[in-house]
């Protein structure tokens, strides 16, 4: 696999990560116990922290794409392992 491949997977895993990782830890200010400043959505994060998720969401993808360049490198799982479908009428299973 090439270095940009992986570049590029690293890359889709981190912000899928940074995604995931948004609301959690995140308090309000009515759970906060703190006054709402004037024109504050109810929902408005008090404690907002970019760098502590940007650090999780680093850890996080680097544990997946190493996942996934050791599934791609020993073929735990295949394409022929998900396929629901199964193969269509009137095509042969790929030989290897």
């Amino acid at each position: 696999m090439k270095l940009t491949s992986i570049i590029a997977i690293y890359a889709l895993f981190w912000v899928m990560s940074a995604f995931l990782l948004l609301p959690f830890g995140v308090r309000t200010a009515d759970e906060a116990g703190v006054e709402k400043v004037p024109g504050q959505a109810d929902s408005a994060p008090v404690n907002f922290r970019p760098g502590r998720i940007a650090l999780r969401a680093t850890m996080v993808a680097a544990v997946l794409t190493a996942l996934y360049i050791a599934n791609y490198e020993q073929g735990w799982i295949t394409v022929e392992d998900i396929n629901i479908f199964g193969t269509p009428p009137g095509t042969e299973p790929a030989q290897d």
